[in-house]
């Protein structure tokens, strides 16, 4: 993360410093001096130093007049301040965790895109390349939801009594407690994004 990003968190600051930081990075980008935007607000040089810098609180009409000299919104001028940081997990291409499923040992790949240590799994992101045509496939029966979307190739998928035959851009949305797999690989390789996704219980 840059600079410039971490330096726009406003809960890294206080209030005052955020302001003072947001009123001076606009004002430089405006190519303005603050005798220009003293001038253009009728607010002392001293002041707006003091605010930016974040020696002073300034009131909200001073906010106003300031913002306007330096063409930042009020609005947005919050914009940022106490956003939350967000959590996410980044896998890169081919750097998922590769694990080992029953029916994986010839020829199948288990890539698992996200995990977390510890704690109570909600959802577990697999990619699935299959390269075996002639492979015989055992059938899965998990807790929860699955969400299967075919990327490439072209593969019979059975759900309990129902068999849907799967081209590239096909997806499959199922409950998981029901036999699933593949019934028959009709053009390899076969590559599937599979989402599993965990009730609370």
């Amino acid at each position: 993360m840059s600079d410039s990003d971490s330096n726009s968190r406003g809960d890294q600051f206080s209030l005052d410093q955020y302001i003072g930081m947001q009123v001076k990075k606009a004002r430089l980008q405006e190519g303005l001096k603050i005798t220009d935007v003293a001038r253009i607000s009728k607010i002392s040089q001293g002041m707006i130093s003091k605010i930016e810098n974040a020696q002073v609180s300034s009131s909200l009409d001073t906010l106003s007049r300031l913002c306007s000299a330096i063409g930042l919104p009020m609005s947005k001028l919050f914009n940022d301040f106490e956003r939350p940081d967000g959590k996410a997990h980044f896998t890169k291409s081919g750097e998922g965790l590769e694990v080992v499923r029953r029916g994986t040992e010839k020829g199948h790949t288990y890539q698992l895109l996200s995990y977390q240590r510890g704690g109570k799994r909600r959802m577990e992101p697999f990619l699935i390349s299959l390269d075996d045509l002639s492979e015989v496939f055992p059938t899965f029966s998990h807790p929860g939801e699955e969400f299967i979307y075919l990327l490439e190739g072209k593969v019979d998928y059975r759900h309990g009594n129902h068999i849907y035959r799967m081209e590239a851009g096909d997806s499959l949305t199922f409950e998981a407690e029901i036999p699933h797999g593949p019934e028959r690989l009709l053009e390899g390789p076969i590559r599937l994004l599979s989402v599993m996704v965990y009730g609370d219980e």
